[in-house]
């Protein structure tokens, strides 16, 4: 498995063609306590940069966007039910959607660990 991270903040953790995806640390610290989500219909096929999800919080809402071009396989149904694991595990328990991944070369434009926790450093 390979964890990547993208510009806006969300995780995709890679095995083979299929992916789960969440929001990370930086993410979730930004928003604030999460009190709902709003996840992706299982089947759908959305494109990379596509709104897929939205998270709700005590401070905003703010979208989860589609990683890469693909379609949703399942949803988070824990989540749903309680949305602070966002905030208690948002690299485990709080994963938003896994998804079948279209073209998994896409991923490789994507920031690992290292690359990403400096973006979000700077993002501050």
């Amino acid at each position: 498995m390979t964890l990547k991270y993208t510009p806006d903040h969300e995780w995709i953790n890679i095995d083979g063609n299929t992916a789960t995806v969440g929001i990370t640390h930086h993410a979730q610290d930004a928003l604030g306590d999460v009190v709902f989500v709003d996840l992706p219909e299982v089947g759908k096929t959305y494109a990379a940069k596509d709104a897929a999800a939205v998270v709700e919080s005590v401070k905003a809402a703010a979208d989860v966007y589609m990683p890469a071009n693909g379609e949703v396989t399942e949803v988070n149904e824990a989540l749903r039910a309680d949305p602070s694991l966002a905030n208690s595990d948002p690299l485990g328990a709080g994963w938003f959607f896994k998804m079948t991944l279209a073209n998994p070369a896409e991923l490789d434009v994507m920031m690992d660990e290292t690359s990403y926790t400096a973006f979000a450093a700077d993002a501050h």
